[in-house]
């Protein structure tokens, strides 16, 4: 039998979730609703910015539930695949960026071996 690596969501995941762990499974739910309300980002905003971070982290669950959720605040298309484009840029950046940390250890590496 054929297993996924990432299972489907379902109504028995999310009842053993609750049974597990009812507490901190509410106030997770509390902290979603209030960190995707409408406030000084509209909820729209605030749900392409889920899709591309979601893209980042790449979490399967993330990325099809703030896509829903995007669709369904009004997003178009072209703007969650702007989003995503987004999140891709930043991944890219972020290596670039931290290609320094290898330049400085090879100039060390470098200054080392020709010291002494």
């Amino acid at each position: 039998m054929d297993h996924p690596m990432y299972p489907e969501s379902s109504v028995d995941i999310a009842r053993k979730r609750h049974e597990l762990a009812p507490a901190p499974l509410e106030a997770f739910q509390n902290f979603s609703r209030a960190v995707f309300a409408d406030g000084a980002l509209p909820g729209i905003t605030k749900q392409l910015i889920a899709v591309a971070v979601a893209h980042t982290t790449q979490c399967p669950y993330c990325i099809k539930g703030h896509t829903k959720a995007a669709l369904k605040a009004g997003a178009t298309e072209q703007q969650i695949m702007e989003a995503i484009w987004v999140a891709a840029e930043m991944r890219a950046g972020g290596a670039y960026a931290h290609s320094a940390l290898a330049i400085d250890t090879m100039q060390q590496a470098h200054a080392a071996s020709h010291s002494g």
